[in-house]
């Protein structure tokens, strides 16, 4: 089981990696813009237009991966946490409610009592 954990987050940090890598390859929107003015080429090493599509699709796929991956780390995790409680408030004590105080009756103010309508 351990074997098969170590190797979905093996997958899990490659496929993190390869977005991260991805994303910061790719050209921003603005990038064009640039290129237009004479500043830089706009040539790339897939053309034109199919870098644009063959890095956003593998970025896609990598995206996929991550989540795939990080769903079944949650599941193998969660199936080895039996029928512990592992919730966030399993640690606090549960005491007895405290009794409430009476009810505070609100002053009157002389000052407006006294003040002619």
């Amino acid at each position: 089981m351990e074997a098969i954990k170590s190797l979905i987050q093996v997958f899990n940090v490659l496929s993190a990696l390869a977005i991260i890598v991805l994303v910061l390859l790719q050209h921003g929107k603005g990038a064009d813009m640039g290129a237009a003015f004479g500043s830089g080429s706009s040539g790339s090493l897939f053309g034109a237009t199919g870098s644009a599509n063959f890095m956003s699709r593998a970025t896609a796929v990598c995206a996929i991966i991550f989540f795939l991956s990080l769903i079944f780390l949650v599941k193998l995790g969660a199936g080895s946490a039996g029928t512990q409680d592992v919730g966030v408030m399993s640690g606090v004590v549960q005491s007895a409610p405290a009794k409430q105080a009476a009810p505070v009756k609100p002053v009157q103010d002389d000052k407006q009592s006294s003040i002619p309508n």
